[in-house]
């Protein structure tokens, strides 16, 4: 017997054990229990939380299972995202959604659109993973609902067979629901504010938490100049408290996310405290620029001195009251900082690259490796890299150092499209689309990302239609660009009626009016016209 049918008796005996809810059909309060499977944020971090840990693990064994993400905006985006998915290819496995700290400053802020500088109101961002999860939980009823209207037909038509099977498809559903990284940015506040809002944010359902060690109140996006970063304790002190975040609410495997920004950051806010020589606070300030002084005359009015190897010296500060990092110090400023967080709470890495090279990022890895061995990274496969250009340079460089002619191409100009279709720059769409699986392997990552991805196709798609809508094209453009295609591949948003939940609504009018339910989706419905195509 199906699991379905099981549960269906299971309801059952809780109905019929109260002779007022005659009017209740067992079916129909099961159908609607299965379209609802989690019932609280919490319920969701949990579950991918589990199936985040089981990925890791598979991840460990085996470099080629790495995950993957897109950065999405709007919980519309996130759920149609998901459906691609699943008609494509079957399943959801280690696919998961981004939520970028740069999108919901973009598109989300009360105050209109905001560069990545934590100026956004923070309650937006778990009110993204709330409503991301809500529409992933309508996906699994929509998709339900189509079963179990298939199920009604088959049935009406004596169809036992074809009963069967969909019965099975049921009993097999595979959610929406899957781990969504979440963007904290520096935390928005001290440690405090960093746990009242990681809390807030795994109560939406975040199993997965991203937090970077710049100074929360001078954040910049990872790919913009003045980067400040903050001393090993003051961002310890941050992923403790997501950590306590995640045991105070029983998500017990929650995932923490230290990102580093050392690498493009050339400046700190705070000089460490420091207690002996080698020490965290003294290993940071190791890195600061400056000149060791012999004598007490060599000190000005307003600079500031400290004692590192044995020596005084006069640290650089600018008239902002930044201290600065000697150049040359990033790659190393980056593996302390990496190998200090997993070593204090952090699961996974996430290093900002300027560009995406498999050899640098494995240069660092490596040498995390060789004190944390299974050290991994999520990666942000960022579209600030000009992705085109940086392949092809790379190509160009290697081709040079091998001893191959490039006379014909000019290094600074490989962008062009008078480059198109040459052998080079076949070359690099090769490395690029081979890019996540040489880095998975080569590298450490386990996950890699696209933070907004969606932005730039939002932007793509509405400037090709509004250029043929409002030029010669007229309503063509809308009708070949967009529905036709829609039409031809396949997309479920081409009825959009049902897409937005007119069908389930119609379906819970009868469940709760029988006969006397006023529906929606008559024979004047012009959805209708989309029917068998």
């Amino acid at each position: 017997m199906s699991q379905y049918l099981k549960d269906i008796d299971a309801v059952a005996s809780v109905v019929k054990g109260d002779s007022t809810w005659s009017a209740i059909n067992p079916e129909s309060a099961l159908r609607m229990r299965l379209q609802n499977r989690f019932k609280t944020g919490l319920d969701i971090a949990k579950y991918t939380a589990a199936v985040m840990r089981k990925d890791m693990a598979e991840y460990d064994a085996d470099t080629s299972k790495y995950t993957q993400s897109l950065g999405c905006w709007h919980g519309f985006i996130g759920q149609q995202k998901l459906i691609s998915i699943k008609k494509h290819f079957g399943n959801t496995d280690k696919r998961y959604l981004y939520l970028s700290g740069w999108m919901v400053a973009a598109l989300r802020s009360e105050f209109g659109p905001l560069p990545d500088q934590s100026m956004h109101e923070k309650t937006s961002v778990p009110a993204l993973i709330e409503e991301l999860y809500t529409f992933l939980k309508q996906a699994d009823a929509w998709e339900l609902n189509h079963l179990f209207r298939d199920l009604d037909a088959a049935r009406e038509k004596g169809d036992k067979a074809a009963e069967g099977e969909i019965i099975s498809k049921i009993d097999g559903f595979e959610t929406h629901i899957v781990p969504i990284i979440a963007d904290i940015d520096a935390g928005f506040g001290n440690e405090e504010a960093t746990y009242l809002l990681a809390k807030k944010m795994i109560e939406a359902g975040a199993c997965c938490i991203q937090l970077e060690n710049q100074v929360s109140d001078e954040k910049q996006c990872g790919h913009q100049d003045g980067k400040v970063t903050v001393p090993h304790a003051d961002f310890l002190a941050k992923i403790n408290a997501v950590r306590y975040a995640f045991l105070e609410l029983g998500v017990d495997d929650g995932v923490i996310v230290a990102r580093t920004d050392s690498l493009g950051a050339g400046l700190t806010k705070q000089i460490a405290v420091t207690n002996k020589p080698g020490d965290l606070g003294d290993q940071y300030n190791s890195f600061l620029d400056g000149d060791y002084i012999s004598s007490a005359e060599d000190i000005q009015n307003g600079d500031v001195v400290i004692k590192a190897d044995g020596k005084l010296k006069k640290v650089k500060r600018l008239a902002s009251g930044l201290f600065c990092f000697k150049e040359g110090t990033g790659i190393d400023r980056v593996v302390l900082d990496c190998v200090t967080s997993l070593q204090n709470g952090a699961d996974l890495l996430w290093i900002e690259t300027e560009k995406p090279h498999v050899g640098q990022i494995a240069e660092m890895v490596n040498r995390i490796r060789e004190q944390v061995p299974n050290a991994k990274l999520v990666y942000n496969n960022s579209p600030s890299f000009n992705w085109t250009l940086n392949f092809r340079q790379q190509v160009f460089d290697d081709w040079a150092a091998e001893g191959k002619d490039v006379s014909k191409f000019d290094r600074a100009r490989l962008m062009s499209a008078d480059y198109d279709g040459s052998d080079l720059c076949e070359e690099a769409d090769a490395r690029i689309r081979s890019f996540q699986r040489d880095a998975a392997r080569e590298a450490g990552i386990f996950h890699h990302l696209i933070t907004l991805p969606t932005y730039h196709t939002a932007a793509l798609s509405t400037d090709n239609l509004a250029k043929g809508y409002f030029g010669d094209e007229g309503m063509l453009a809308y009708v070949a660009g967009v529905q036709r295609r829609e039409i031809r591949q396949s997309i479920a948003t081409v009825r959009h009626q049902d897409m937005a939940g007119s069908n389930i609504g119609d379906d819970h009018k009868e469940y709760f009016s029988g006969e006397a339910a006023l529906k929606a989706g008559g024979k004047d419905n012009t959805m209708g016209q989309f029917d068998n195509i």
